[in-house]
Formats: C-alpha cells, structure tokens, sequence
C-alpha cells in the first residue's frame, strides 16, 4: 500500500463488498418474510374469513413476539457470536415462515405471527451489531444503508412477486396461491441460514480474505474508536435502562415504526382501494413508494456520512414523510394521493439508515450490544400500533383517510424528539464513576 489512506481505502473496499452482500441477502428475506403478509390478505382474508381488524390484529401481534427476545438474542449473540447465532436465527425464522402457509383461521394465523416475531427478533438488532465489529464511525451510516435498503428492495419486488406467485401457483396440488407464496418465500432463508455458517467471519482479526496490513488497521482502528467512546463513559448493563438517550431513541424509532410499518403491510390494500386493479397493477404500483425509499437511504446516509450530522437528517426525513401521508389521505384526486404515497416513501424510509447509525453509536461493549437490541425492542410498539389501527379504522370507517393522518401524527412526534433529543453520553456520570 502507498499510504495509509490508500490503505483505508481498499480495506474499507474489501470488508464492504465482502459483508455487505451477505447481511443484505438476509435482510431482503427476513423483510419479504415479514411484510409478504400484506399481500396475501387480498386473497387469504376471504378464504379465512378474517376481518380487517381480525387481519390488523394478527398482523400487529408479529411484534409483540419481536419485542421480547431482541435483548436477550443479542446477549446471546455477543457471547458466542455471529457466525453461529445468526444462522441460528435464519434458520428458525425461515422454518416458521413457511409454516404459514397452513393457517387455519385467526388463532392458528396469530399464533404463527407471534412465533414468526420471535424467531425474526434478533436479527435486525444482530446485523447492526455485526456492522459495529467491521466498520468505524465514519463508515457506518453508509454500511447500514447498503444492507438496510434491502427491506425497501423486498417491498418493491416482493409485491409483484407474489402476484406471480399467488397467480400462477393457485391450486396447485390443492393449496392455494397465497400458501404457496409462503412455502416458496420461506424456504430459501433456511438455506441462508445454513449457507451463513460458513460464509460469516467473527471479526476482522480472522479475515483471511484480507491482507495482514488491512487487518491490522481495522482492528486498530475500531479499538481506538472503543477506547474513545470509554474515555468519556465505561458503559454497564445497568444504563441500558437508566440513560434517557436509549429512551429517546427508542420512542423516536417506535413512532417511526407505526408509519413504516402502517404503511408496507397495507399498501396494497390502500392502493387497491383506490381504484379496481388486478394483482399485479396492484403489486407494480405497490413497488415505487419503497423504491424511491432506497433513493431516500442511499442519499441521506451519504450526505449525513459527510457532514457528522444524523439528528437534523432523520427528523427532516420525518417531517417530508408525514406532510406527505397527510396530504394523500385528502387529497381527492387517486392518482395525486398515490404520487403523494410515493413521496411519503421516500421520507419514511430514508431514515433508517440515519436511526440504526445513531443506535450502534450509544454505547460499547456488551452494553452496546444489550442496547441495540433494547432500542429496537422497545421500538416495536410501533409494529404493534401502525398495522392494527389501520385495520381498526378502516373496519369502523370504510376507508384508509384517518388511519393515514394517524400515521402523519406520529411520524411528527418522531421528527420533533430527533431534533431535541440529546446524542452524546454525559460526561459527569463518567467522572463520578471513576
């Protein structure tokens, strides 16, 4: 190497066109996994019988399960690491996606939910600590935005897909199109699972794949950012829950969630409320509100790489997001309400990328990992929020105006605590530590 930025350069080249791939390969099933559900209930709903509150409900109940094993997954995680538990976690996730397809009616489809939850738990909150093993600061808004982006990239193909599937599959050896869809969708995150076994590396001090000088900077590079963030607070377990950042990141991510989430579960319902279309008009146009959220990612996390910044970022993000929802729930016109949609997708989705950078940057060591994962579970009343008041709403009021001004409401809320909310640990409570 001719210097030392050359150096960083072609690491930095390497570890991301190396790990990237992997954890985006997983993040697209573990969304196609999660959000498949939507689409099924065009036809699932009415050969089940589910109601839209019966079908919000079970949608919702997905996070409860999620909310609870984040924390201890992540433990598990830091204690035996990725390389084992993260195929643990794809293999479960993907054995109980598939086993949606034999729902019988709403006990049977919640209880599937709720294990689906469980078993997808740790992965989110996993490959975001994996990141902060293999990328310094300056690097990770962008790495997590090339892996993050692939729960947008699930949302624009999957929607079509599954019109494929649900069309083209229906009957087949006496199963519907939608049971199918799952089986079909659910078996290649197993095969992930396995796969990542021997495709991960623990960390960068067993990259074989780099050359001895590379691993020798990375691993010097990510000690000193460690042994800077403990300078200013040595972190325990115990602050978890006691530091008021980990609380406002957490409420900030859970209002967030109640639009991100309202909005990929019920798109394609709310789009085919707008007009009468078949499954695949409604899987095309069900695919550009989360592409132009990949857009969203890939600019905003550069531009926030560049300038240091995340708060001002993500609540600008927000505030895009919810003005847009709320003009598209009344508007008059379809075609300019759905424009409209496609804009709030670009703002709501824009910001995760921006939330996790900000999450992995909290604390260090095993608090880092226990916080990652306690953010995100906290974060989860959102899931359990958005996709059940939606369907409550419109059961009660026939249409999707309120629920998406609802959506609206909190996005705000999530844009106002970004940009008050306060980022850097305090530096008394190291002091008295010491």
């Amino acid at each position: 190497m001719s210097s030392s930025e050359d150096l960083e350069t072609a690491t930095m080249r390497r570890v991301y066109w190396r790990l990237i791939p992997l954890l985006f390969t997983g993040m697209f099933l573990n969304y196609l996994d999660r959000i498949n559900i939507g689409f099924a209930a065009l036809r699932m709903n009415h050969d089940l019988g589910l109601t839209p509150s019966v079908f919000g409900f079970g949608a919702s109940v997905f996070f409860l399960g999620y909310m609870l094993l984040g924390v201890p997954s992540n433990l598990m995680l830091d204690r035996i690491g990725a390389r084992v538990w993260i195929p643990v976690i794809l293999v479960f996730w993907g054995v109980v996606a598939t086993l949606t397809a034999f729902v019988q009616g709403a006990t049977s489809f919640d209880a599937v939910r709720f294990l689906l939850g469980v078993a997808e738990a740790g992965a989110l909150p996993g490959f975001a600590l994996y990141v902060t093993q293999w990328f310094p600061a300056s690097y990770r808004a962008r790495a997590i935005a090339g892996y993050i982006i692939a729960g947008q990239v699930a949302a624009i193909f999957g929607s079509p897909l599954a019109a494929f599937l649900i069309t083209m599959t229906d009957r087949g050896f006496g199963l519907h199109g939608w049971q199918w869809m799952f089986i079909i969708e659910g078996l290649p995150t197993i095969l992930l699972g396995l796969a990542f076994l021997f495709l991960l590396t623990e960390r960068p001090a067993d990259a074989r794949w780099l050359a001895p000088e590379q691993r020798e900077w990375l691993q010097r590079k990510l000690d000193e950012e460690c042994a800077a963030a403990e300078r200013v607070r040595r972190f325990r377990l115990a602050d978890v829950v006691t530091d008021g950042r980990i609380w406002s990141l957490s409420i900030l991510f859970g209002c967030a969630l109640v639009g991100i989430y309202g909005l990929l579960i019920w798109l394609p319902q709310i789009i085919n409320a707008m007009g009468h279309m078949s499954l695949f008009e409604v899987g095309l146009l069900a695919a550009i509100p989360p592409a132009l959220g990949v857009v969203g990612q890939i600019a905003v996390s550069r531009s926030s790489d560049r300038t240091g910044d995340r708060k001002v970022h993500l609540g600008a993000v927000y505030v895009l997001g919810a003005v847009a929802l709320a003009l598209s729930a009344v508007c008059p016109n379809a075609i300019l309400a759905y424009v409209l949609l496609c804009v709030a997708g670009f703002g709501i989705f824009a910001g995760n990328p921006l939330f996790w950078s900000m999450a992995t940057a909290m604390m260090t060591g095993t608090a880092g990992a226990a916080a990652i994962a306690f953010i995100n579970s906290v974060a989860q009343f959102g899931g359990l929020i958005g996709p059940w008041m939606i369907g409550w709403v419109k059961g009660t009021t026939g249409s999707f105006e309120i629920a998406l001004l609802a959506l609206a409401a909190f996005l705000i809320i999530a844009a106002l605590i970004a940009f008050a909310m306060r980022v850097a640990p305090r530096p008394a409570a190291a002091a008295s530590e010491a």
